[in-house]
C-alpha cells in the first residue's frame, strides 16, 4: 500500500507498541479511521535494550489495519531485515542512522521500491543524517530514548525538529519530518510548532477514551510555525 506524500496535513500514526495484543485486530480496527499509517516498533535486545515484533506481525498488522505500515527498525543490522519486511507488505522502512550498515539498507529499501526512512536519536549530530536527505521520504526525530513506549517527551528535541524542518524546506523534496516519543495534546503542538508534520502517538492514542477528540487535538496543533 502506497504512502501519502506531505500535504500540508498533520499525520497521525499509532504506535502498535502500544496496543493491548489481546485483541490487536480490534485495536487497529479501532484507530484506523483516525490514522494516517501505522508504525511497528521492531526492536533486537542489541541496538536497544528490548525485544518487540518480527516481519510475520508486521504481515498481520497490515492485514488487520488496511493502512500502510511503517516498519520502524530499532535494529543494530537493518539491512538485514529490509527485505523479510518488505514482503511482509511494509511499505515504508525506516532505519536509524547510527545502526550499522545504514547506508546500504537504505539503498536497499530504495531498490525495492518503497518509502524510507531515517530515524535519529536524541544525542546524535544533526550533520551527518541530514546529508542523507535526497534518499529520504521521512526523517525521524525521536524525542525519546529508543526501545520502550510510554516515556516523557524531551523538550530539548524542539530544536533539532526545527533544524531538520529548515533543512527540508532547503531542499525542496516532500519529506515527512516526523516526531516519535512522549507526543499526547500538550506536546503535540511544540513538536508541530517547531516542524513536525508526522506525530506518532503510542499509549497516549490507545488509551483514550475519545480518539475522535483527541486525534483532532493532534491535527489541529499546527499554530504558526
Amino acid at each position: 500500500m502506497n504512502f501519502p506524500l506531505p500535504d500540508g496535513r498533520i499525520a497521525v500514526v499509532p504506535s502498535v507498541l502500544s496496543a493491548d495484543f489481546t485483541r490487536l485486530g480490534a485495536e487497529l480496527r479501532r484507530v484506523r479511521p483516525h490514522s494516517d499509517w501505522v508504525q511497528l516498533d521492531v526492536m533486537d535486545g542489541r541496538f536497544v535494550p528490548n525485544i518487540s515484533f518480527g516481519p510475520h506481525v508486521g504481515a498481520a498488522v497490515a492485514r488487520a489495519s488496511g493502512l500502510p505500515v511503517d516498519a520502524h527498525l530499532m535494529v543494530e543490522r537493518p539491512g538485514d531485515l529490509v527485505e523479510a519486511f518488505a514482503r511482509a507488505g511494509c511499505g515504508l522502512i525506516t532505519v536509524h542512522y547510527e545502526s550499522r550498515g545504514a547506508l546500504a539498507a537504505l539503498k536497499k529499501i530504495k531498490s525495492l521500491g518503497l518509502r524510507a526512512g531515517l530515524a535519529v536519536k536524541p544525542a546524535t549530530p544533526l550533520a551527518g543524517p541530514l546529508r542523507l536527505l535526497p534518499m529520504l521520504d521521512l526523517f525521524l526525530v525521536m524525542t525519546v530514548e529508543p526501545g520502550f513506549g510510554g516515556q516523557k517527551f524531551i523538550s530539548g528535541m524542539l530544536p533539532r525538529i526545527k533544524a531538520v524542518r529548515a533543512a527540508i524546506k532547503k531542499s525542496g523534496r516532500p519529506v515527512w519530518l516526523q516526531a516519535d516519543g512522549g507526543i499526547n495534546a500538550e506536546t503535540a503542538p511544540l513538536a508541530v510548532r517547531a516542524g513536525a508534520d508526522s506525530l506518532v502517538a503510542g499509549s497516549a492514542l490507545f488509551s483514550s477514551g475519545n480518539l475522535v477528540e483527541f486525534t483532532r487535538a493532534l491535527r489541529g496543533s499546527r499554530g504558526g510555525r
